[in-house]
């Protein structure tokens, strides 16, 4: 066994009186509470856990932090699977279920491996070479399928997620010794703090020497515990297992933390006024051959996992270290008895020139100036570091700056971000005592620079860089996880991807889930080794958020469904569940589509509802329809300018239908204009544009229209609308008890009445999108349902077939007559002459907006599309929506394409509305349309299709 657990008191962070079962590849392990998964693999000896992404290498865990690149599975199992995870960080839970996921048909014989044998022509930016020819859809599915490193959930997510938002006036994040001093400092001034650390305990690196058995332990142990005390009295807020993924303007920073119970993760939103970064640095990794051998490990995930988990990491243990920081590490391993049997120090000329084995480590070679010839060091675990890189993640997302210190060898923060600061060894600050001092001044207020170099308790003299370079051919892996290796660093570099920018993209460093915590530092030293500039000069790439993978879960914070998208319900909903209703979503409300009866489907229920709609009377409820009020001096002048038609000239109690633009001319939406008094108009807008209508009559009245005295008031809400459509729909609302001067002989078409019906206030408008005698009934909301209910049982009272429509047969009904409907026979193109509604712009003479647009040459072009009517030759083929009509088969240029199409129920044949060139002038006409390799003929005809006269919505 490879791995093995350290007695007591090694493992602080064990209830070893716990055991835990789990499951990796299907093989029964245990571990102990306070395990994470990666802590209970190395336990169990196991170190085979992966394959790499492009060639399927063997790969196993080399870190013990967020930074890790390749210790990742897929936990969990069917719709609880998450992919792609890292075991690092996932806490051993008792039966946990872990699997490799790029691996087929198992771990260890993985037919995947075969692309190493194509390594030589695999290299970087191969696919845009080679996958060219004859044609990429050839090798896409196959790509497509080799893509990932896991397989996500078979289902919906079972899982529960939170939000939380807090406010603080200081916000740390980070827990080591700086972090507690910065948030001290702070809170004993009297701010209120917030401490935020990844860890499930605090102290950071103190921490774990504090937990060891080295000389350091007891003061750095007495020093952490002191400092934590403070924390608390001072009254800092600590979150720990927690980890702030992004940083955001104006103080806002954005955590995620397991949850707890019935809750799988939270995310917290947090306002502060100040946040200070104490974010740590990681391991610099050596590159060298076969670098990514499973059982090479970064040097101090070793001490982490001894200290906490009490695991030995191996049982003989090589440590390679090109820094002060290694030798120091090798002696509180030692301590905590791991079995360093050597210790290889690359400043006295010796190199790791290859590793032996191939699933795991069982050798590593080592050559020097004098003696270039190999040797065999005999070892199951080669740790190796070159120093730290501080951990500028966040400080790089909140737009702060980075310059290389050719003293410490390492990237440090230039330019602060504003409202943030950083202390400890995120800001290059090494010296323990000065890095505390500076974190003190920093929690209370004061910005000086951090001190970046020091040869303190933590050592930061830093390898050169040449030193961290490899000094032997062979498969030397820069970035583990994307599988870069330094030849392909130096394919861009002579192919001339020199900027980083182009290197990142053209190699993928730095690109993959660790976004390059361990990798970008030696990238970018390769790239300047071949090019001759100094890594400054090569420069760096931003870090952008998430800090580490986030599941998408914990972003929607359990805005799945409906709460991820809040759908309103319309006040009868009660009512037309009682019907049979069948909900679907429309412009964001749940609506009735029809009422099918047992057996019957969709399309079949919205023939038949539209059918006796025709024939009697239908209810339907239109509450969702766009409902604004204008009120005001000067309101008839406003709604002239936002309206195609005249508005200004409209009798109180008559109605005009409009046509709304933007400022390109472009229909943007149309509706009813009413007015109910010299200064008051009633607006209908579209279903899905009655938010958009408001907000561009209140752009345009408060950044160009200001002088004008206006109300805008949408009242969607507040009244709901049922709408009586049909030859007898007066007969019901006079069965009802409706005041005659509604009748069709007192009350013309587009006209409206304001009206008291058992002592509710109505507004009743005579108006129809079915074609047919129509009612539209406003009401407050509260009393639609009783209204609606109340017709229901008259018409079967009074022998009237009273049936509800749904909003699929009333689109049925609209396309017999040929009304637009705004947003699917028009689009982001759509012109008021392209829709036949070039009348308001010939009779108005005043400006609106858009107008000037119109007379623009491409609005002019007598090429444009306009809408028609079309109906197949043989009188039965369904036109689908969206199909082109064009000439010849695709590819080919299109005449036009289909805009909305259905089955007539009254007419008994497909009938279809479609954007033409030439549209007008084209009647009679003989088309060929084309939809996924079916041609129909179809025929131009006048619209509308039904009623062309119009007789029936008079009454």
């Amino acid at each position: 066994m490879a791995g093995y657990r350290l007695p007591s008191p090694a493992g602080v962070a064990l209830d070893r009186g716990r055991r835990l079962d789990f499951q990796f590849n299907g093989r029964a392990l245990s571990g102990f509470a306070g395990d994470t998964l990666a802590s209970a693999l190395i336990a169990s000896g196991e170190r085979l856990i992966g394959r790499s992404f492009k060639y399927h290498r063997p790969r196993g865990i080399v870190s013990c932090g967020a930074e890790e690149p390749t210790g990742l599975l897929d936990i969990g199992h069917c719709a609880e699977r998450v992919p792609n995870t890292r075991v690092t960080d996932t806490p051993l839970l008792h039966g946990l279920v872990a699997r490799t996921g790029n691996a087929w048909p198992s771990l260890r014989c993985d037919l995947g491996a075969i692309n190493s044998l194509f390594a030589p022509v695999l290299t970087a930016g191969f696919y845009y070479k080679t996958l060219m020819w004859p044609r990429w859809q050839l090798f896409e599915p196959m790509v497509r399928r080799m893509a990932g490193l896991g397989r996500a959930g078979d289902g919906a997510d079972p899982d529960r997620y939170d939000e939380l938002s807090v406010a603080t006036d200081v916000l740390v994040v980070g827990a080591g010794l700086a972090g507690l001093e910065a948030a001290v400092g702070a809170a004993e001034q009297g701010a209120q703090v917030t401490l935020i650390e990844s860890d499930p305990w605090v102290g950071g690196w103190a921490a774990t020497v504090a937990a060891g058995a080295s000389g350091q332990a007891s003061q750095l142990g007495m020093q952490l515990a002191s400092l934590v005390d403070r924390a608390a009295k001072a009254g800092v807020i600590t979150r720990t297992r927690t980890t702030v993924f992004g940083l955001y303007d104006h103080g806002l920073a954005v955590a995620i933390e397991p949850g707890h119970g019935v809750v799988r993760e939270r995310t917290i939103k947090i306002r502060s006024g100040r946040t200070i970064l104490a974010t740590g640095a990681f391991d610099r990794p050596l590159l060298f051959p076969d670098n990514d051998r499973p059982g090479v490990m970064f040097a101090h995930s070793a001490e982490r996992y001894a200290a906490h988990y009490g695991v030995a990491v191996g049982q003989q243990v090589v440590l390679a270290s090109a820094c002060d920081a290694g030798v120091e590490l090798a002696e509180r391993l030692r301590s905590c008895g791991v079995n360093i049997s050597a210790v290889l120090d690359l400043r006295n000329g010796e190199h790791v020139v290859g590793v032996r084995g191939r699933t795991r480590v069982s050798g590593v070679l080592v050559a020097s100036a004098r003696d270039p010839k190999p040797r065999v060091v005999e070892a199951d675990t080669l740790l190796h570091t070159g120093g730290f890189t501080p951990n500028v993640s966040l400080h790089s997302q909140a737009g702060g700056g980075l310059q290389w210190d050719p003293a410490s060898s390492m990237f440090v923060p230039s330019r602060l971000a504003h409202g943030v600061d950083l202390v400890g060894a995120c800001a290059g600050a090494f010296d323990l005592d000065a890095a505390r001092e500076h974190a003190r001044e920093t929690g209370r207020g004061c910005r000086a620079p951090a001190p970046v170099t020091g040869t303190g308790p933590v050592p930061s003299t830093n390898a050169p860089p040449g030193a961290l370079l490899a000094r032997r051919s062979g498969k030397t892996f820069v970035d583990l996880q994307n599988d870069v290796c330094d030849t392909d660093i130096a394919l861009a570099a002579r192919e001339n991807y020199r900027s980083v920018e182009h290197l990142k993209r053209y190699t993928t460093t730095g690109m993959a889930t660790d976004q390059g915590k361990t990798s970008n530092v030696n990238a970018l030293v390769t790239m300047g080794m071949l090019t001759n500039r100094s890594p400054g000069e090569v420069g760096t790439t931003k870090f952008r958020p998430p800090y580490k993978p986030v599941t998408l879960g914990a972003i929607a914070a359990g805005r799945n469904g409906e709460r991820y998208r809040p759908l309103k319900r319309m006040p009868a909903h009660a009512f037309h569940q009682s019907r049979g209703a069948l909900f679907e979503e429309f412009s964001g409300w749940l609506r009735p589509a029809a009422y099918p009866k047992a057996g019957e489907s969709l399309d079949a229920a919205a023939q038949r509802e539209a059918a006796q709609t025709r024939s009697s009377v239908g209810l339907f409820e239109g509450s969702p329809l766009g409902k604004i009020e204008i009120y005001g001096p000067d309101a008839a002048a406003f709604l002239d300018l936002m309206y195609v038609g005249t508005m200004s000239t409209l009798a109180v109690g008559s109605a005009r239908y409009g046509l709304m633009l933007n400022e390109n001319g472009i229909v943007i939406d149309d509706g009813i204009v009413a007015r109910l008094g010299q200064y008051h108009f009633w607006l209908n807008t579209t279903s899905g544009g009655a938010e958009r209508a408001a907000l561009a009559f209140e752009e345009w009245l408060q950044c160009e229209f200001v002088d004008l005295r206006v109300i805008v008031q949408p009242v969607v809400s507040q009244w709901g609308n049922v709408t009586v459509a049909g030859p007898k729909a007066w007969q019901l609302l006079e069965a009802a008890g409706f005041d005659a001067a509604l009748a069709p002989a007192s009350m013309k078409h587009m006209t409206i009445r304001e009206v008291d019906y058992a002592g509710v206030s109505m507004r009743v408008m005579r108006a129809s999108f079915s074609g047919e005698l129509g009612y539209e009934i406003n009401l407050p909301a509260l009393h639609t349902q009783a209204l609606i209910e109340r017709l229901w049982q008259l018409g079967g009272s009074y022998g009237l077939e009273v049936g509800m429509y749904g909003v699929e047969a009333l689109m049925l009904m609209r396309l017999e007559k040929g009304f637009i409907h705004v947003g699917a026979d028009t689009d982001g193109t759509t012109l008021p002459h392209d829709i036949g509604m070039a009348r308001g712009l010939d009779r108005k003479a005043a400006n609106f907006v858009g107008r000037r647009s119109l007379l623009r040459a491409a609005a002019t072009d007598p090429h444009r599309m306009q809408l028609v009517g079309i109906v197949p030759t043989d009188g039965k083929s369904r036109i689908p929506v969206g199909a082109h009509i064009a000439p010849y088969a695709p590819p080919a240029p299109i005449d036009g394409f289909v805009t909305s199409s259905g089955h007539s129920p009254m007419l008994q044949h497909p009938i279809a509305l479609a954007m033409l060139q030439h549209g007008s002038s084209r009647l009679g006409e003989k088309l060929r349309i084309h939809h996924l390799g079916t041609e129909i003929e179809a025929q131009v005809v006048k619209t509308p299709f039904f009623d062309p006269s119009g007789e029936r919505l008079h009454g």
